[in-house]
């Protein structure tokens, strides 16, 4: 099949282990060196959503040879290739993890990419967060999570009303799990539908900027609009395997597993008229160099730039009086 053509162009709180999250790389590379040039993530964002208009006119299941040669073809382009060179899969490493996935691909009610498109979108566009923190430590095990000193307890903050944010945890019996079932029959619509978080920690620099957004959202959003509602913040390597498994768009490697990485609740403020509102407020602080913005439908996955993160540590020390 021909390939379609393209137009041109420290925080009080509970005591913590002081196990340290293990740095890992994928077996068998090295550290790689970045370009001495930055790459440009607006071209690079730019070149992926041509990508993947091309990718939507080879959908059906007869273009498969069609999509991989397309693939193929694109990723080369210096656009793509400066990005995705510069992690540290490199551009073949890259290339051959995003066929894969596009071959794995099932189409399920957990995840965020409904279709093809959709899941090459979330690859690529999640390869910006892998970029900038290549040499962050990974959380490999639920217990680093939890165990680690980087990381504070947002329970405690939400106590005290130091959060600008909401969030629910994930149940942890099955009571809970009934319990919660039961109140989203009563009242369908009083909180997002999201399983909730199964850690309620987060970096410092991370609660910052959540609670800068939530500031500006709270300003911006017409009234009676409810707080801004965060569903999935640091994630182990091994939890993210195990949504994997459970058929989630989960990206490995991935800025959740470093504690960069947040998901903030988009579909549901459709009904309060302020989606727009906060979406425009995202992308905004995307252009401003602060944010890897990812739209996966209902939920919006957000990356802290390093570039952004002494000035938001600061603000989270003076913010808490640390």
């Amino acid at each position: 099949m021909r390939v379609p053509s393209r137009s041109p162009g420290q925080q009080p709180g509970p005591p913590a282990s002081p196990t340290a999250p293990a740095r890992r790389r994928p077996s068998g590379t090295t550290p790689r060196r970045l370009p001495t040039a930055e790459p440009d993530l607006a071209a690079y964002r730019a070149a992926v959503a041509e990508l993947l208009v091309e990718v939507g006119a080879l959908a059906d299941a007869t273009s498969t040879r069609a999509r991989q040669v397309l693939i193929d073809e694109r990723l080369r382009e210096p656009a793509l290739a400066a990005v995705l060179d510069a992690t540290p899969q490199g551009l073949i490493g890259a290339r051959e993890t995003l066929l894969l996935e596009m071959a794995r691909y099932q189409p399920n009610e957990r995840t965020s990419a409904r279709d093809l498109t959709a899941l090459v979108r979330i690859y690529l566009l999640s390869r910006i967060d892998v970029l900038w923190w290549q040499d962050a430590p990974t959380f490999l095990t639920d217990d680093q999570v939890n165990g680690s000193a980087e990381l504070v307890d947002l329970e405690w903050l939400r106590r005290r009303d130091l959060l600008r944010f909401r969030y629910q945890e994930q149940p942890a019996t099955m009571l809970g799990r009934a319990a919660r079932g039961l109140r989203r029959r009563l009242r369908p619509d009083v909180t997002p539908r999201t399983a909730g978080l199964l850690f309620r920690r987060a970096r410092r620099e991370v609660v910052a900027l959540l609670n800068d957004i939530g500031r500006e959202f709270a300003a911006a959003a017409p009234p009676a609009t409810p707080p801004l509602w965060v569903t999935s913040l640091v994630r182990s390597a091994e939890h993210q395997y195990r949504l994997r498994r459970l058929g989630y768009a989960a990206m490995l490697p991935s800025g959740h597993c470093l504690g960069y990485s947040v998901d903030v609740e988009l579909a549901w403020f459709e009904r309060f008229g302020a989606r727009e509102t906060l979406a425009e407020l995202l992308l905004n602080r995307q252009k401003a160099g602060e944010l890897n913005v990812i739209d996966e439908g209902q939920a919006w996955h957000l990356c802290l730039a390093p570039t952004a993160r002494r000035r938001l540590r600061r603000a989270y020390e003076a913010e808490m009086g640390v």
